[in-house]
C-alpha cells in the first residue's frame, strides 16, 4: 500500500469555495477522461456538458471523446479556450505534473475527483493562487447546489 492510499485531505475545499468554483467557472479540462461510457470520467463530463459547462478532454491516447477534440496534455490546449477548472481523474501519485500544467496555463481551480488525494499537489496549487477541491465528485457537488 502506498502512502497516498492512506492520505487524508488537508484541504478539501469549503462549501463556499466549492459553490464558487462550480458557479463562477464553466470551462473544464478533464484530465484522464475516458472514451468508455461506463467510466466515471466519461459520465461526469457528459453530465457537466448537459448542464452548460464547456468540456475539454485531456488524454494522450485519444483523438476525440464525446465528439470533442481531445488534447494529449493541458499545455496543448489553445490558450483562447480559457481553461478555468482542471478536473483530474488520475492516480494520486500522478497528479503533480497536471497541477504544474494547470498553473502554467492559468487555470483558476484544480479539482481532484473522488479518491484522488495529494496534499503536496494541493498545497502547490494553493501557493500558486488556484482554488483546490480534493476527493469530491464535480457531478455530485453540482447536483446539491
Amino acid at each position: 500500500m502506498s502512502d497516498f492510499e492512506c492520505e487524508l485531505p488537508q484541504h478539501r475545499g469549503t462549501a463556499e469555495e466549492i459553490r464558487r468554483v462550480l458557479e463562477d467557472y464553466k470551462v473544464v479540462a478533464v484530465v484522464g477522461m475516458s472514451n468508455k461510457p461506463e467510466r466515471p470520467s466519461y459520465h461526469v463530463a457528459e453530465y457537466l456538458m448537459s448542464v452548460g459547462y464547456t468540456i475539454i478532454p485531456v488524454h494522450p491516447a485519444a483523438d476525440e471523446i464525446l465528439g470533442l477534440k481531445c488534447y494529449p496534455k493541458l499545455t496543448d490546449i489553445p490558450a483562447e479556450m480559457g481553461v478555468e477548472i482542471v478536473d483530474i481523474f488520475r492516480r494520486p501519485d500522478l497528479v503533480m505534473p497536471h497541477v504544474e500544467e494547470a498553473i502554467e496555463i492559468g487555470a483558476k481551480a484544480v479539482w481532484f475527483q473522488e479518491g484522488v488525494i495529494n496534499n503536496e499537489a494541493a498545497a502547490r496549487a494553493k501557493e500558486a493562487g488556484l482554488q483546490v477541491v480534493q476527493n469530491l465528485c464535480m457531478l455530485k457537488e453540482h447536483k446539491v447546489l
